[in-house]
């Protein structure tokens, strides 16, 4: 390896690499301050050798401006081939109409890095090439320094700057951390700092299974969710679907769409360029009809659409700029497809990148950059969404609680938790009043009663879970604090429903009823979803009747027409949620809600045709969620 012998220089002033190439024994590599002292060695010669065409009486081949800046004069002229055996310097030939700039990157070793210019990546990557009998990937490394690559990349071409100069470095190898690193060229050296290429160990899935999860989908352009469960939604430019993967899969997914080598494409343009959103755009004046996502330009740069606030009366855009620079006040915006067109109102907000585009994940959780949006129901409280707004927002901690080892054709409840029991010895002032709170001895404590079967000095009762202490047994004396009745306990206490979870707040009446409204706040952990649980309300002939909610806000629930007028329900009767309620086609019934606090929960499984014992159980709803497995025994 001599530049003597890698390189000529040609009769027309052409000076080419004859070398070994990038990769083989003998390739060389040389400084701009090499070459032009090569130049200046062979200038001062009295005859020209057999193959460089430079002596004393040739025209003058270079100057140096620095050290790191060669220009080549009066026609002499490298190409790019022997520019990509050159580095730590700029070259500038043709009278400065052609231009290429050092590059020097401070990387882990063996980086494979990638570049954007003018909107595209560069096909050529010749700096990710391996020395010959090198360890690492990466031309003309210093690894004392810390830098990875060292070479000349064009920025100037025909009399003009490509793209400005500007270019970004990224690296997107799969199973390792995502990074990228804007930069312009000037002349001499520039340095990029590219973080990434560690390990990340929240990526170690291999590429060909990741390939498989196609169920992870997303759906573009400005999207409204509600992240934080408060009916108020955020906005975001995606709306991602985890679909049965977990969050830590999902990004998987996501890194292999944009990974280096991608054949994907989102928001259309190949996912090795797709970087998020740079820049929030304040617009006005529009007309036509924008697409969700399309191309954008304006005069001096281009860009992609990610998002649009309104696709007729728009005031904010999202885009991420392509070339050029961000649009300025009062310039127009033309959509590439639709030829919709919307003016700049004064204000352009630059916005961070993150690598990779959707942000930070851990194995659990996942903090999105700017406009990221995925699911609500996807998510967890543990993760943080940064929506469009630039606020940050985190859901509620959904919870679900499944019931198990049921078969086909099995009805299924679940409900809250209370006590029921028989009592006798009745005195005081009878009768006990529903909803007075009764004290109990033997063990200690109070609880609500909930109903009342009254039997003349005898009866049953229903309670809630106890107020204070623990549910009574056998004998326990009971106190009414309203009513002043007493009784005693007769026999075995029973896990059973709580059937005034809460109460009417006015009778139910007519012959249409679609609005149940109960005294105080419908419990913030009642289940998520449409037709997804029902209620049970107290009607005049004492039967608690189901009914599937539609929807539920603040104290009132949606439910289908019914007609309460031959069978009322009476202002503050009993209202309960039937959390699970259904003949189940599977093997299993669940339910999700928000976590307040632990939720008990009393259960049964009963299947007459079958025929099996009646199976009754307790469980509990907990931060973490919840599950309970039946026992089908033959009643046969």
């Amino acid at each position: 390896m001599a530049i003597a012998t890698d390189i000529e220089i040609q009769n027309d002033k052409d000076i080419r690499y004859i070398g070994a190439a990038h990769g083989a024994s003998g390739a060389g590599y040389y400084t701009g301050l090499e070459f032009h002292d090569w130049l200046r060695t062979l200038a001062d010669d009295a005859t020209a050798a057999p193959d460089d065409f430079l002596d004393m009486s040739r025209d003058t081949p270079s100057e140096k401006k620095f050290d790191t800046i060669i220009e080549l004069l009066n026609g002499y002229n490298i190409d790019q081939t022997l520019a990509e055996h050159l580095y730590d310097t700029s070259i500038i030939q043709a009278g400065g109409d052609d231009i290429w700039d050092g590059v020097s990157v401070t990387a882990n070793a063996g980086t494979f890095m990638e570049i954007i210019q003018n909107g595209a990546l560069i096909g050529n990557d010749f700096w990710n090439n391996t020395p010959f009998g090198a360890a690492t990937l990466g031309l003309n490394p210093d690894a004392a320094a810390g830098i990875s690559h060292r070479f000349i990349l064009k920025s100037r071409t025909a009399g003009a700057d490509i793209d400005g100069r500007r270019a970004v470095a990224t690296t997107r190898e799969f199973n390792f951390n995502y990074g990228e690193r804007k930069f312009t060229m000037n002349r001499g050296v520039n340095s990029v700092a590219l973080a990434g290429g560690d390990t990340d160990l929240n990526n170690q899935t291999a590429a060909g299974t990741v390939a498989t999860w196609t169920g992870v989908t997303n759906v573009e352009g400005y999207q409204g969710l509600d992240i934080n469960n408060d009916t108020v939604d955020e906005f975001f430019y995606s709306q991602w679907n985890r679909d049965t993967f977990s969050i830590r899969q999902m990004t998987e997914r996501l890194k292999w769409l944009t990974r280096r080598g991608t054949g994907s494409t989102i928001y259309g343009m190949s996912g090795d360029l797709f970087r998020g959103i740079t820049h929030e755009i304040n617009v006005d004046t529009p007309t036509g009809t924008f697409s969700a996502v399309e191309a954008v330009s304006w005069s001096g740069g281009t860009g992609r659409m990610l998002a649009i606030n309104s696709t007729t009366a728009a005031t904010n855009m999202w885009i991420q700029l392509l070339t050029g620079v961000p649009p300025t006040d009062g310039q127009t915006i033309t959509g590439g497809t639709s030829f919709a067109t919307v003016d700049v109102n004064v204000t352009v907000t630059e916005r961070e990148i993150k690598a990779p585009f959707f942000g930070l994940a851990t194995a659990t959780s996942i903090v999105g950059a700017f406009g990221f949006g995925a699911e609500p129901t996807d998510l967890s409280s543990a993760d943080v969404m940064r929506a469009l707004d630039n606020a940050t927002y985190s859901p509620p901690n959904f919870v679900t609680f499944t019931f198990g080892g049921a078969a086909s054709g099995d009805a299924l409840l679940a409900a809250p938790l209370g006590y029921r029991f028989q009592y006798d010895n009745e005195g005081g002032t009878p009768p006990f009043q529903v909803g007075e709170t009764l004290t109990f001895t033997s063990p200690a404590g109070t609880a609500i009663l909930a109903d009342l079967i009254d039997w003349g000095t005898t009866g049953e009762l229903v309670i809630g879970e106890m107020l204070t202490g623990t549910k009574p047994t056998d004998n326990s004396t009971i106190s009414g604090g309203t009513s002043g009745a007493t009784a005693d306990v007769n026999g075995t206490v029973h896990d059973s429903i709580n059937k005034r979870q809460m109460t009417l707040n006015g009778a139910l009446s007519g012959g249409a009823v679609t609005a149940v409204v109960v005294n105080g706040a419908i419990p913030s952990d009642t289940p998520t979803g449409t037709n997804a649980f029902n209620i049970r309300i107290k009607r005049a002939d004492n039967v608690y009747t189901r009914h599937s909610v539609v929807s539920w806000t603040g104290s009132t629930f949606t439910i289908a027409s019914t007609d309460f007028a031959s069978n009322n329900a009476a202002n503050g009767t009993q209202v309960y949620i039937e959390y699970i309620g259904k003949t189940t086609a599977g093997t299993s019934e669940s339910f999700t809600s928000v976590f307040a606090s632990a939720r008990n929960l009393f259960l049964r499984l009963r299947n007459g045709a079958a025929p099996i014992k009646t199976f009754e159980s307790t469980g509990q709803l907990a931060s973490t969620g919840g599950s309970a497995t039946a026992s089908r025994i033959s009643d046969a």
